[in-house]
């Protein structure tokens, strides 16, 4: 099976969403959210079984593509397939390899490298179309993660073809610094679903996306 995605998303920012049970709340959210123009969306839950995530996933897809942006699902392949997303998959939730089987050619498939370029290369070999590092700072959803750094960033754009994402306690104060060490996807929950005003900060990010990035957006 092959995805709906047989291109890269532009350069710009990666959302993700936050652990929200209730339905309804999450697509509210979402919608405000998206007002930053992000070029990718994953799915993330880690306190909703299969049926749940599914639901949700029924939900959001049609408002990430009525977006122009591309859907991931976080770790799990076989949701990526029913609902003909992307996959990000982090070092426990299974084979590059086996997802790119099964996914097909044309998917978007990310791996997550923590702070490790030897785990990035490895990931690029076994079929990832794009590589993540982090946290990039300290962060709240990931309090214990080992931090990686501008420097490794800057090995990685230099040495890696693939697209670069960022993630962990990114801010859009920290967003230039973050582009110009190499990043090309900028991963955020907490800068925008936990703001004090959500619109005005999603507003801010699409501002901040089109001064950096102009009309490159949703292209690659």
């Amino acid at each position: 099976m092959q995805t709906r995605f047989s291109r890269l998303p532009g350069r710009g920012l990666y959302l993700i969403t936050p652990d929200e049970p209730d339905d309804d709340v999450l697509l509210a959210r979402l919608r405000t959210a998206l007002l930053a123009g992000p070029v990718l969306v994953q799915y993330r839950n880690k306190a909703l079984d299969d049926v749940g995530r599914a639901r949700q996933i029924e939900g959001i897809a049609p408002l990430v593509r009525a977006a122009g942006a591309a859907l991931v699902v976080n770790d799990d392949v076989e949701l990526a397939a029913r609902f003909e997303a992307g996959v990000h998959l982090g070092r426990e939730d299974g084979s590059i390899v086996r997802a790119r089987e099964r996914l097909g050619p044309g998917a978007l498939i990310g791996a997550s490298c923590y702070a490790d370029l030897e785990r990035a290369r490895a990931a690029i070999a076994e079929g990832a179309s794009y590589v993540a590092f982090g946290a990039m700072y300290p962060s709240p959803t990931k309090p214990q993660a080992q931090c990686a750094s501008l420097e490794l960033l800057r090995r990685a754009r230099a040495e890696l073809a693939v697209p670069i994402a960022v993630i962990g306690g990114i801010t859009l104060e920290r967003a230039d610094e973050l582009v110009a060490a190499g990043a090309d996807w900028l991963a955020v929950i907490s800068d925008l679903f936990a703001a004090p005003d959500p619109v005005e900060r999603a507003l801010a990010w699409a501002a901040w996306h089109n001064r950096v990035f102009g009309t490159e957006g949703k292209k690659r």
